[in-house]
Order: structure tokens, then sequence, then C-alpha cells
């Protein structure tokens, strides 16, 4: 027997976007490409809302 919600879900859509920021292992934040913290970039933060880290189990965000 399948479970109800099975016949309704779908995969998360792919969003292609180019990430303007990479996490740092060393400083454990992500960072734009000229070494800024990210979480720091008000403009970035105002049309992403937020920067999630790509380490771990991406649920942690940048403060």
């Amino acid at each position: 027997m399948q479970p109800f919600a099975l016949n309704y879900a779908r995969p998360a859509a792919e969003l292609e976007i180019a990430a303007v920021y990479v996490y740092n292992s060393g400083l454990q934040l992500n960072v734009l490409r000229d070494g800024r913290i990210a979480a720091s970039d008000h403009a970035l933060l105002r049309e992403l809302g937020t920067t999630t880290s790509t380490a771990g189990s991406k649920t942690h965000f940048d403060d």
C-alpha cells in the first residue's frame, strides 16, 4: 500500500542560481568572491533573504 501523500509528492524544482558566495571552512562562514563575509553584505541579504551554509546539514544560517 502506498501512502496517500506519495500520490501528490513532486521533487523540488532545481533553481539555476549562480551563488555569489562560497563556504570558507577556515572561517566557517560564507564569503564573497572578494573575501568579505557574505552575511555583512546588506544588498545580498535584501536580495536573497539569507545566506544558507552549504556545510553540514544545510540547516545553519550565517548571522
